[in-house]
């Protein structure tokens, strides 16, 4: 078994502009962390996908203070290192079902929240073939799923404690501040 070794490590503050309004309630993990929650998720390759394509397994990390914005930690393998290092498309999915793999996950939405009526909790994160065209590809498979192709692996997003996230994201800083 090789040692997990992230290809694909980023740190992505998902749309600033998308807040927590969780209105008055806070669930207890927040409670514990001083207002913030953490959630991950176990990246698996798609059930559904044929032989000789990409495998992507690794992580989703999560972490959101109460009433700012989403951060996310991808921590990502079997991606090529070399030759067609092609962007992917990463999105949030509507539901957190995988009876029939990556594709029970349902439509993509604009989720960015662990905390309200948006949260991101019990929904599918899933990374996809290519990159999204953002709904610019003139056709009707743009606007319904920006064209972003199969989709590779996926995972449920959970509630975690802060573990995970402090270790990596630790690793993390200390590469960037390397480079």
């Amino acid at each position: 078994h090789l040692p997990f070794r992230p290809l694909l490590t980023l740190l992505v503050l998902l749309a600033g502009h998308h807040r927590c309004v969780s209105g008055s309630y806070t669930p207890p993990e927040a409670l514990e962390n001083n207002g913030t929650m953490f959630a991950v998720c176990k990246m698996r390759p798609s059930s559904s996908l044929p032989s000789g394509l990409l495998k992507v397994t690794g992580q989703v990390l999560f972490r959101q203070d109460e009433h700012e914005a989403l951060e996310v930690l991808l921590r990502f393998n079997g991606l090529p290192k070399e030759g067609a290092q092609d962007a992917r498309a990463v999105h949030i999915h509507q539901y957190g079902d995988l009876s029939h793999g990556c594709d029970s996950t349902g439509d993509f939405g604009n989720f960015a929240s662990l905390f309200g009526d948006q949260s991101v909790i019990g929904r599918a994160v899933v990374i996809h073939e290519k990159i999204d065209d953002m709904g610019r590809g003139g056709d009707t498979g743009s606007l319904l799923h920006g064209n972003a192709g199969r989709r590779l692996g996926c995972c449920i997003i959970g509630i975690s404690s802060s573990t995970l996230w402090n270790m990596h994201h630790k690793q993390y800083t200390r590469r960037l501040r390397k480079n």
